[in-house]
């Protein structure tokens, strides 16, 4: 498996962490169901959600200001996902620091292929190295009804 990093200040005051346990599910839920993604989850749906994938946060005096996540096999394919900065500390560079410590993160940091969506945050994704995809016509998907309602709105 993978190892847990407890919580190393990546700034001044600003702390990253891999550790289930840091998690204040209850503010990812809550900013994550006022997104345009997650709207229709509920609790019991994102808390296994976080349960089954890694889990990345950053910390302001132990209180979370960001997250993130990452299905993986750890070591063909890895999905970000759920990323997020709380709006009093957007404009900071944090999503910056947030993603560079997931992507060198030592259990993922050399899979070969990441994907992700997004709907308005490409130039961010872009300094990382993730481009669009070059045959979207390999790329197939399965929705579900909720899924499926979910996009049609982005």
């Amino acid at each position: 498996m993978y190892q847990v990093l407890e919580m190393i200040e990546v700034k001044k005051d600003i702390y990253f962490s891999s550790n289930k346990n840091d998690m204040d599910i209850d503010l990812i839920f809550h900013f994550i169901n006022n997104s345009y993604w997650g709207k229709s989850r509920t609790f019991e749906e994102q808390k296994k959600a976080i349960e089954n994938t890694l889990n990345f946060g950053l910390f302001h005096n132990k209180k979370q200001i960001a997250f993130a996540r990452v299905m993986t096999d750890f070591v063909f394919f890895s999905y970000l996902l759920d990323v997020f900065v709380i709006d009093e500390y957007q404009g900071k560079g944090l999503s910056k620091i947030l993603i560079n410590n997931v992507m060198n993160h030592e259990a993922i940091k050399h899979v070969d292929k990441w994907m992700l969506a997004t709907k308005d945050a490409h130039e961010l994704y872009r300094k990382f190295g993730f481009e669009t995809i070059k045959n979207p016509s390999m790329i197939m998907e399965k929705m579900s009804n909720r899924a499926k309602k979910i996009h049609e709105q982005l």
